[in-house]
C-alpha cells in the first residue's frame, strides 16, 4: 500500500496537477460565472467563519467530502451532488458530536475529517475515480457545465437565503454565544444551520479551487474584508467583492499563462489580504 502511495498515486496527482491548466476555451463563460457563484457563497459564509473563529471547520469539513467526490465519479454522478451528500453528513455528524456533550467540537471535527478523508483516498485507490482525483483535490473551472452552474446557483440562493433568514441570530450568537442563550436563542439549532450552510458553500468551493485550497476561499477574502470594516453587513458585501475580483484574475492569469485556475484564484485571495492588511496598518499609524 505504501509503494502505491508513495509511487504511481504521486505519479497521479503530479500529472494531474500539471494537466488542470487549460487553454482558452468555450467553457470561458460558464468558468467564470462558476466562479462568480462561489464568490457569492464563500465570501458572505466566510465572514461568520472568521467571526466565529471556524477556520479550522472549514478547512476539515473540505476534506470530509472526498468521500463523495470520489464515489460520484465512480458512479459517473455529478460531482457536486456527491460532495453534497458528504458534506451534508459530516455536519449532520459534527453537530451531533459536538451536541452531545462528550466531546468539544474541534474533537469532533478531528475524528470526522480525517476518517472520511482517508475513506476518500481508500476509495481512489482502487482506481475507477482515481483518474479525476485532481480535479477534486485542486478543482477545475474549465470542467463545469451548465448542468453544475445550475446546481451552484441553487447552492449560493439557498446560502444566501439561510443567512438572511438567521441574520440576527447568527450575528448575536457569534458576538455574544451565552446572551443568546438567556434569551432563548437555540444556539445548538443555529450551529446545525451553519454547518450545513458551511458544507453547501464547501461544495461549491471545491469545484473552482477543490478539497484542498477550498478553505482559503472560504477565510481569505472574509479575513481581508474584516480588516477593512467591522460592520458585519458591510463585511459580507466587501468579502464577496473580493472573491469575485480575485477570481476573475485568477481565472484570467490561468488562461494567459497556462497555470492552474485553483491554485491561480488563492494567490489572488492572497494578494488581496496583503492589500487589505497594509491598508490597515496604515490606517492605524
Amino acid at each position: 500500500m505504501m509503494d502505491w502511495v508513495n509511487g504511481s498515486f504521486m505519479s497521479m496527482l503530479a500529472s494531474d496537477l500539471l494537466r488542470l491548466p487549460s487553454s482558452p476555451s468555450p467553457h470561458l463563460t460558464s468558468a467564470f460565472l462558476a466562479a462568480l457563484l462561489v464568490s457569492i457563497t464563500c465570501g458572505s459564509l466566510g465572514c461568520y467563519v472568521v467571526i466565529r473563529r471556524m477556520a479550522f471547520i472549514g478547512d476539515a469539513m473540505a476534506h470530509t467530502i472526498l468521500p463523495g467526490l470520489v464515489l460520484a465519479a465512480m458512479l459517473g454522478w455529478s460531482l457536486a451532488l456527491g460532495g453534497l451528500f458528504a458534506g451534508l453528513l459530516a455536519a449532520i455528524g459534527i453537530g451531533w458530536l459536538a451536541g452531545r456533550g462528550q466531546l468539544r467540537e474541534d474533537t469532533a471535527i478531528g475524528v470526522l475529517f480525517t476518517a472520511m478523508f482517508a475513506l476518500g483516498i481508500v476509495l481512489s485507490s482502487s482506481g475507477t475515480g482515481a483518474e479525476r482525483l485532481g480535479e477534486m483535490l485542486f478543482g477545475d473551472l474549465a470542467a463545469i457545465g451548465w448542468p453544475d452552474l445550475g446546481l451552484l446557483t441553487g447552492i449560493a440562493a439557498a446560502s444566501i437565503a439561510i443567512l438572511f433568514l438567521l441574520h440576527k441570530e447568527l450575528e448575536l450568537a457569534s458576538c455574544d454565544p451565552a446572551y443568546a442563550e438567556v434569551i432563548g436563542i437555540r444556539t445548538h439549532r443555529l450551529r446545525y444551520a451553519l454547518l450545513i450552510t458551511l458544507a453547501l458553500a464547501i461544495v461549491a468551493g471545491v469545484q473552482a479551487v477543490g478539497v484542498l485550497l477550498t478553505a482559503a476561499l472560504l477565510v481569505t477574502p472574509a479575513a481581508a474584508a474584516s480588516l477593512l470594516t467591522r460592520n458585519l453587513p458591510h463585511m459580507m458585501l466587501l468579502a464577496v467583492a473580493i472573491a469575485a475580483a480575485c477570481s476573475a484574475v485568477g481565472l484570467g492569469a490561468a488562461v494567459e499563462l497556462g497555470i492552474a485556475a485553483g491554485p491561480a484564484i488563492v494567490l489572488a485571495c492572497t494578494a488581496a489580504f496583503g492589500a487589505a492588511w497594509s491598508i490597515a496598518m496604515l490606517r492605524r499609524r
